[in-house]
């Protein structure tokens, strides 16, 4: 499915050379790496939202579900796809991985169905500005090409749509 050509590896590269020198991103990209794990601070921030807001507890409830379904999806094509990390002798690793596949990201998964959901429920466009952070520290990372988190991106905001459009539905 993808061809072993260098550029998705020059764009990596090209980040890495942009970023990794300046003071604070690779400490900030690991701490987003932390809490994006298996979408596990989207879910506990779901939870919370879900505890203490009760009025809109449904909604904190369908974030919660378009986390962990997107993430779960994620994983599943992960399995089938089959698409190796990147292993280019001039990107620099910055953080360990629970398995060497790598498409799509999880993390650029969950994240999006989390902040697009948060989005919606707050009414707010902001949260929105999480989503090309969380893929850009991927890249910065080294762990991922960028259609891994473009792609998961997409995942993630096709999940948090459904996941609203059940809540509104089943309201």
């Amino acid at each position: 499915m993808f061809s072993k050509s260098s550029k998705e590896a020059d764009i990596l590269v090209e980040v890495q050379r942009a970023l990794l020198g300046r003071p604070g991103v690779v400490g900030t990209a690991r701490g987003m790496s932390l809490f994006g794990e298996h979408a596990a601070g989207w879910l506990a921030l779901g939870a919370a939202g879900a505890v203490v807001d009760k009025p809109r507890r449904r909604k904190w409830v369908a974030l919660v579900g378009a986390a962990f379904v997107s993430h779960a999806a994620s994983v599943v094509i992960k399995r089938i796809v089959r698409r190796p990390r990147p292993t280019d002798p001039r990107i620099e690793i910055g953080v360990g991985t629970p398995s060497s596949l790598s498409f799509p990201s999880s993390h650029a998964t969950s994240t999006t169905a989390a902040l697009v959901s948060l989005s919606m429920l707050l009414g707010k466009k902001w949260p929105l500005l999480g989503v090309p952070l969380m893929m850009l520290s991927r890249m910065v990372l080294g762990v991922h090409y960028p259609t891994d988190v473009a792609t998961g991106a997409a995942l993630g905001a096709a999940t948090a749509v459904a996941a609203s459009e059940i809540e509104k539905r089943s309201a």
